[in-house]
């Protein structure tokens, strides 16, 4: 056949492709149809362009439901109102501030999502670039990739809105470490929209800054700011984990800028090659009371709002415990329900629920012997639970077997929070429950 035609057919699949944007599922189609074109020695005269196209269509069409792309999370925190103690010192106007996250899974097409849910006003960004992390501050250039918004660098965040980059080419490597730099417009809220507990740094100059430019930052601040997922698109569907939390999902107790919450150490267990997203916020409690929004109203955002959850770990319920006042007995019994309610939403969804039971705190100013009884009570409930899809006993993994309500001394340095030990024990632990 000559080599005119299978030009023609190949320019016939790029005109295809357009429609179903699946480059590999395409290149495969086209392969395999040319090599029976070939096989088969048809001539023009007996196969005109029409029933190429046709043809084609047809088997694009077929292939659809094999070759569909999905997004599917790699990366994610929950976004809070932010407090003039966690702002920069000066606005975030015309700065640049790189930020530092750790992802799950690798992918070679990406998209960031944005949110200026909490900000008081609309915020201009200038651009935003994504490049490999190095050490602090610094990049690797060569791995630099500038974002677009509906084909532009810049882009403006409305109050209360939240929004996704187009979809850009990019290597992203397991379990990597993924710098994301924005430099802000003139516009920016008094109070951001952020993630507080970010346990990592972020850097932040006056001014506008290059992926190949000298970063000297002025200011560093332990937060992220407007920074919501990160996802891959593929092919090939693999499980994504949610964790639901307070500041013992979100870090408290780990090293800054070394990776080691018991999420970090859950992804390492499954070789990178299952979604893990952190969607834990300290001092955040269930029903009501804490910081930032309670679980059960950000639940539709933080949880059910994430790309491709095959599974959720709810572990939440320790500052509603230890906040009560007089009516811990209520308040367990509510914390019941609110599993209930979160389950049930969850499993409409086809999301695998996992409880977690609430660890001790023995030593810590929550501690009273009402409070106690009330941990007990839930984690006796947790373990009996016939509605959840499985358990990660973390209590029974993390107390002291001679005061079973104290965390064992090694595993902690408050009484509350776990240290990078205790978190690596979790990690581990909830690793082979999800297997």
């Amino acid at each position: 056949m000559p080599n005119s035609l299978i030009m023609q057919i190949y320019q016939s699949f790029l005109e295809i492709k357009t429609f179903f944007h699946s480059d590999f599922c395409i290149s495969a189609i086209f392969v395999n149809f040319a090599q029976r074109v070939l096989t088969y020695k048809f001539t023009l005269k007996i196969m005109k362009r029409h029933i190429f196209l046709t043809s084609l269509l047809a088997l694009t069409m077929a292939a659809g439901s094999v070759c569909a792309q999905d997004w599917q999370g790699t990366w994610a925190t929950a976004v809070e109102w932010t407090g003039p103690s966690d702002m920069p010192a000066a606005s975030l106007s015309n700065r640049s501030v790189r930020m530092i996250i750790h992802v799950s899974t690798g992918g070679n097409t990406l998209r960031l999502q944005l949110s200026n849910t909490f900000g008081s006003s609309d915020t201009d960004i200038r651009s935003v670039y994504v490049a490999d992390a190095g050490d602090a501050q610094q990049i690797d250039a060569k791995t630099a990739k500038y974002l677009t918004f509906n084909g532009k660098k810049n882009v403006t965040l409305k109050k209360g809105e939240s929004l996704y980059s187009d979809e850009f080419a990019y290597n992203l490597k397991p379990l990597q470490l993924l710098s994301i730099t924005i430099n802000y417009g003139d516009q920016t809220p008094e109070h951001a929209t952020s993630h507080r507990g970010s346990r990592t740094t972020s850097y932040i100059i006056i001014g506008e800054s290059k992926p190949k430019s000298y970063y000297d930052p002025q200011e560093k601040v332990d937060h992220w700011y407007n920074i919501a997922s990160l996802e891959v698109k593929t092919t090939q569907k693999f499980p994504v984990i949610a964790a639901l939390g307070n500041s013992i999902t979100d870090g408290r107790g780990t090293t800054t800028n070394k990776q080691n919450r018991w999420t970090d150490f859950l992804a390492e267990g499954l070789g990178g090659k299952v979604g893990v997203l952190n969607l834990g916020i300290g001092g955040n409690a269930v029903i009501k009371g804490g910081l930032s929004e309670p679980a059960l109203k950000r639940f539709d955002r933080d949880i059910l709002g994430q790309q491709g959850v095959t599974s959720l770990i709810i572990f939440e319920g320790v500052n509603d415990i230890g906040g009560a006042k007089n009516d811990s007995e209520q308040r367990a019994n509510d914390l019941i329900a609110a599993y209930r309610e979160m389950m049930a939403k969850a499993h409409n969804k086809g999301i695998k629920v996992y409880l977690g039971t609430i660890t001790p705190f023995k030593g810590n100013g929550y501690y009273t012997i009402f409070h106690e009884a009330a941990r007990q009570y839930v984690n006796d409930w947790i373990r009996n639970c016939k509605e959840c899809d499985g358990i990660i006993d973390f209590d029974a993994l993390v107390r002291d077997p001679n005061d079973p309500a104290k965390l064992k001394a090694e595993f902690s340095d408050d009484w509350l929070h776990l240290n990078p030990k205790g978190y690596e024990a979790m990690g581990k632990l909830a690793a082979e429950k999800l297997k």
